[in-house]
């Protein structure tokens, strides 16, 4: 039989339960509107800057230099 959890232990086990921490550095959507332009090589490239809303910062140089090129 195993001893019973300190009390101070039981609000981290409620936590973990409640859902995963708010990390403020993980990444989030700048809410940058992206107009499209009429252009289909434009918005794609335009869309194609939004995947960077989703990755963290190390990520952005290889979305930033795709749509450059593009």
């Amino acid at each position: 039989m195993s001893d019973p959890l300190p009390d101070a232990e039981a609000p981290e086990r409620e936590t973990a339960a409640a859902g995963p921490e708010y990390d403020p550095a993980a990444p989030a959507p700048l809410g940058v509107p992206r107009t499209p332009t009429g252009n289909a090589e434009v918005d794609a490239l335009l869309e194609r800057l939004g995947d960077a809303d989703h990755l963290d910062t190390d990520g952005h140089v290889e979305v930033y230099e795709d749509v450059h090129r593009g």
